[in-house]
């Protein structure tokens, strides 16, 4: 493709992203006081594909009282779970040029409290992560202390998977960079060998390749301190910065990039809904083809 063809391209995605923030896209996650109609949901938030916080959403839920690191010792007990250790609390993440996965191991719950405590010393960050029902399976006991789903959410979509993502704080807080699909051409991807960490006996990690496995396309930029040297077309993107506190539930859309940090001993609990596959996952899919073809050039 000729140089002036290419640049058009570059110009019209960017005004893409331009354009979504003129004339819907908010300039910062808005608060509602309370949760949307189902109705409300369809039109206000789902449609335009826009993140928001309820504030008091959840405030209902026995674990906002309950659940202290004595009631969780209380009910849970001994019990083993799944523990992912990290050096540095980044799990699924570039590090060394490599896609590095947490260490998983089982152990009892009350040396994991321990740990988060501080009762006990141990190397690296230790918090458990599982996804896929890790509530539901591995802490039951558990399960009448929260909403088993959620009514509006769950009129609007009927079907349920890991797409749509509504993020209930109930200790702590969790703190979001925000990035819509409009923004992809600005977002690099590179190909990573997968890997995963491992602890040492003196507490130090090595990082062991996973063998025979596939590279993983993952974005290496780093938005808390963004290399604009080496992946200038970020410049172009307009994060969104939020604070989700206890109480409060954060609509996450799918298709919009995400960064999560967290407060220490923070306790949150997710629910995922199917994305309805329209016209709007059509167009995100061909706004990546276009960007992996103007990189490729």
């Amino acid at each position: 493709m000729p140089g002036g063809a290419m640049q058009a391209v570059r110009e019209s995605v960017r005004r893409v992203a331009a354009e979504a923030r003129e004339l819907y896209l908010n300039n910062s996650v808005p608060y509602l006081d309370q949760p949307p109609t189902p109705l409300e949901f369809q039109r206000s938030w789902l449609c335009p594909n826009k993140p928001f916080i309820v504030q008091n959403a959840i405030s209902h839920w026995p674990a906002i009282s309950k659940w202290t690191f004595s009631y969780l010792r209380e009910r849970v007990g001994e019990q083993r779970v799944s523990v992912a250790v990290t050096p540095n609390g980044y799990a699924d993440a570039v590090y060394q040029d490599r896609f590095v996965m947490p260490e998983e191991r089982q152990m009892p719950f009350g040396e994991f409290l321990d740990v988060v405590e501080k009762k006990r010393a141990a190397r690296g960050v230790f918090y458990v992560q599982k996804q896929c029902s890790n509530l539901t399976e591995e802490f039951p006991q558990l399960l009448k202390d929260v909403d088993s789903h959620i009514p509006w959410m769950t009129e609007a979509l009927v079907h349920k998977d890991h797409y749509e993502n509504l993020y209930c704080v109930i200790s702590g807080e969790k703190h979001f960079i925000l990035l819509p699909p409009t923004d992809r051409p600005f977002i690099p991807y590179e190909l990573f060998q997968p890997a995963t960490y491992k602890v040492n006996e003196d507490g130090s990690f090595d990082v062991i390749d996973v063998q025979n496995a596939e590279k993983v396309p993952w974005i290496p930029l780093d938005p808390l301190n963004p290399d604009l040297s080496r992946f200038p077309q970020y410049s172009h993107a307009r994060p969104l910065h939020c604070t989700v506190r206890a109480g409060e539930m954060l609509y996450l859309p799918s298709l919009w990039f995400h960064h999560v940090r967290q407060s220490h001993g923070c306790i949150a609990v997710n629910f995922w809904y199917d994305m309805e596959y329209d016209i709007k996952y059509n167009y995100f899919q061909f706004l990546d083809s276009v960007t992996k073809a103007m990189n490729a050039v």
